[in-house]
């Protein structure tokens, strides 16, 4: 009869096999699947995370871009409602210096003895009264006569020859230009100096002339 290995001898004779085909126990095995599925894990979680710190930057930049464009918009509404307002308050003074206009010319006509002088006093206190408040809401003349012309404050009407005066410069102001607050708002209307044309002579003429 054969005999029969002792169990301990079997245990022992398969694990030097294991070892001898390079086959790692159960116990190794479960470490390095364990081990692998942590790396994984790990590895997971680390591009979760970068991708997390991605999208915040992206957000943090929308919300930068907003609230730009919110600046932005307030700004551009502030200034919408400020051209608005100057728009409306350029409209009304036009208007309110036809008036001045109007009155002026009235009291330039005016005589002297027309009327008494507490009467001529009234007036002319309505007048510097009118002047006060163009004074107030930033109303300013432009000074024109015995200027040089310019284009962006002056209207030239029509030109008038000048031999004893600079070409170009504002001889006489037809009506009154004015500025608010720098801006212009009404060119002065104005007359402007130019040059004498030049007498054309007959050469035939002038010869007659001088033989006889």
């Amino acid at each position: 009869m054969t005999q029969e290995n002792p169990p301990e001898d079997l245990e022992s004779t398969l694990n030097l096999d294991a070892s001898a085909t390079g086959a790692a126990p159960d116990g190794q095995n479960t470490q390095n699947i364990e081990d692998a599925e942590e790396k994984d894990e790990m590895t997971l979680t680390q591009e979760r995370l970068e991708e997390a710190l991605r999208e915040k930057d992206q957000f943090r930049s929308i919300a930068q871009r907003a609230q730009a464009d919110l600046i932005n918009y307030r700004k551009r509404a502030a200034d919408e409602q400020q051209e608005i307002r100057r728009n409306a308050n350029t409209d009304l003074i036009l208007k309110f210096l036809g008036v001045v206009d109007d009155f002026s010319r009235a009291m330039a006509m005016v005589p002297e003895d027309a009327v008494a002088p507490g009467w001529m006093e009234g007036l002319q206190l309505v007048q510097r009264n009118l002047a006060n408040v163009m004074d107030s809401e930033g109303v300013t003349k432009i000074e024109a006569e015995g200027q040089p012309f310019e284009p962006w404050g002056h209207e030239a009407v029509f030109y008038q020859e000048t031999p004893d005066r600079e070409e170009g410069i504002v001889t006489d102001v037809i009506r009154n230009g004015y500025k608010l607050r720098g801006r212009v708002i009404r060119a002065a209307q104005v007359v402007v100096s130019k040059a004498p044309e030049p007498t054309d002579k007959n050469p035939d003429t002038s010869s007659q002339q001088e033989t006889q």
